[in-house]
């Protein structure tokens, strides 16, 4: 059997390959864009019905197939600080923001956080006079904090 994340190598060496897009398997799943890249990369377990039809557009075996339904270990990061620029950006922006955010979100709602589980991710391309411009939506449910 194939790990979550030699089936993501896999995935993401058919695709090149293959020539395909995130966006066709995201269409060839029948789910959203960010969530079908997150789970071809290890990230969340997909339905039989969704691997087996990746994992045909893919040309990949069974093997495959049963890696993408396995349960995850969540956040498949090799290293603690991560060293790849664009992973790396995200991360020093949570490290400069982060204290931002968490206000913001307490002024704005109360007591409780924003949710990583009931939550929906968009990534856009957008036009600007000076240089184009990354939109990244980060759409998380609030969850209050409940004591008792």
């Amino acid at each position: 059997m194939l790990t979550k994340k030699e089936a993501g190598r896999a995935v993401v060496a058919a695709k090149t390959r293959l020539g395909l897009t995130w966006e066709r398997l995201a269409e060839v799943a029948d789910a959203p864009l960010a969530w079908t890249t997150a789970a071809l990369l290890g990230e969340h377990p997909m339905s039989a019905a969704q691997a087996r039809s990746v994992a045909d557009v893919l040309e990949l075996g069974p093997d495959a197939v049963e890696a993408f339904t396995a349960q995850p270990t969540r956040g498949a990061l090799e290293q603690a600080v991560p060293t790849d620029p664009t992973i790396y950006r995200f991360y020093e922006v949570l490290q400069v923001y982060g204290p931002t955010i968490k206000e913001l979100i307490h002024e704005k709602f109360g007591d409780g956080i924003m949710s990583a589980i009931n939550f929906k991710l968009d990534v856009d391309r957008r036009e600007d006079p000076g240089g184009e411009r990354v939109v990244v939506t980060l759409d998380g449910k609030f969850l209050k904090y409940q004591w008792g």
